[in-house]
């Protein structure tokens, strides 16, 4: 097993009876705590029309973040760019990177991030996304590029920043695309499992190396709930699982604290479809944490594992982190020896 990476995937999470500068003060802290931990970046995800998820203003939330950190790399997970013009995109990370040389991400989808009325309101066109996405990825690129300053259209400031583009995905077609323009790629199994290892596949098979990565990285979005016992993580667990439970009911309500009977929440249909979705979910205490890393990397064999925790305790929530760091860097200590 090679050594591999760990990072932080945030979505400024609304918790029931807390306001949203109170989100925004807790993502702050987990960004200082990630950093004084060593995870290498800290990401932040666009989604709209959500009482639990603040991250709508992505671009802003990273300034804020980044301005609290010192030297986390931050960035997005992602951008949903057909919900945006690509000249604003250049401009907005061109000003961050500006502002945080050498630490701003740009990981870039093409899904709505919200549902189909709010995803009309904000100017999508459906029927050209699969054909605009990489030719609004292209855009990003020569914005960036030094080059772009014969043009007509120039991105001030952007033009000549080094701004690394990721490609995330949830399905086989951005793994194709990552593959072809020589990108990092993400995929969100946090809450897309089914069709994580053929898009790995897809896109470690196909890759064509590119100036600035020459060989395919991959990042697998999990979900991570560590504790001091399996029990303990098992029950803050239920947070994530009423948060599902939720987007199946369609109720974007704050996140809800654990309760203690999770069965009493779901019915057996909705058990199932949850805990299908939730599959790459790593729940437990330390040793069980490391089997089920182990397991996965086994089989998937990552570069870096970006870890989500829908923990309703802020102190829980560090903690986790902290745990998923000692295990990785044992991990890793045993791969090196």
């Amino acid at each position: 097993m090679k050594n591999f990476e760990i990072s932080v995937l945030d979505l400024a999470p609304v918790k029931k009876n807390k306001t949203i500068h109170d989100t925004f003060i807790d993502s702050l802290s987990l960004a200082r705590n990630a950093e004084k931990l060593n995870y290498k970046r800290f990401w932040l995800a666009e989604h709209h029309n959500m009482a639990s998820i603040a991250s709508s203003a992505t671009s802003v939330l990273i300034g804020y973040i980044a301005n609290g950190t010192d030297k986390i790399r931050v960035g997005s997970g992602g951008i949903m760019l057909p919900n945006h013009s690509s000249l604003v995109i250049a401009e907005q990370f061109g000003t961050l990177e500006s502002l945080f040389p050498g630490r701003i991400d740009l990981g870039v989808g093409r899904a709505p991030g919200t549902d189909g009325i709010t995803a009309k309101a904000l100017g999508r066109n459906p029927m050209n996304i699969n054909q605009h996405f990489p030719h609004q990825i292209q855009e990003l690129q020569q914005y960036f590029s030094p080059e772009n300053s014969k043009s007509a259209v120039r991105a001030i400031p952007g033009e000549g920043c080094d701004i690394p583009i990721y490609i995330l995905g949830s399905s086989t077609d951005s793994a194709w695309l990552a593959a072809k323009m020589g990108l990092p790629y993400a995929f969100a199994g946090h809450f897309a499992p089914d069709m994580m290892a053929t898009a790995f596949e897809i896109y470690r098979s196909n890759y064509e190396p590119s100036a600035q990565f020459p060989e395919p990285y991959i990042i697998a979005c999990v979900n991570g709930i560590a504790a001091e016992t399996d029990e303990e993580a098992k029950q803050l667990s239920n947070t994530l699982y009423q948060a599902f439970i939720n987007i199946i009911r369609d109720d974007r309500k704050p996140f809800s604290p654990p309760v203690d009977d999770i069965d009493a929440v779901w019915n057996p249909m909705e058990k199932a479809h949850v805990l299908k979705m939730l599959r790459y979910s790593f729940i437990g205490g330390p040793s069980t944490i490391k089997t089920k890393l182990q397991e996965f990397q086994d089989y998937f064999n990552v570069d870096e594992f970006m870890i989500t925790a829908h923990i309703f305790d802020h102190e829980a929530k560090l903690k986790s982190y902290e745990i998923f760091r000692n295990v990785v860097d044992e991990m890793n200590l045993s791969a090196i020896t």
